[in-house]
């Protein structure tokens, strides 16, 4: 799990189960509330958790997620900012 040495976790509370749909190919892919991705096991595509909020604000989130988990998670905030 992505937040298990995360300093910025420490009030969290237990991981939570999440089911997302693949907009690939509308496989139900489960989810951690502490994943950030999740790989498609039907189709191999990448469907992200919504980690948007903490890696917009900790500051830890590319120490926690990885550079370029990271960056790519960054370009998505901006552009949902740009949309709204």
């Amino acid at each position: 799990m992505v937040l298990d040495d995360c300093p910025g976790a420490a009030d969290l509370k237990r991981p939570t189960i999440k089911f997302k749909t693949c907009p690939k190919c509308g496989e139900e892919i489960e989810l951690f509330s502490d994943d950030v991705k999740m790989d498609c096991e039907e189709c191999g595509f990448t469907v992200y958790n919504d980690a948007l909020s903490c890696v917009e604000w900790c500051e830890y989130a590319k120490e926690c997620v990885g550079e370029e988990t990271y960056e790519t998670l960054m370009k998505i905030i901006k552009r949902k900012k740009a949309e709204t």
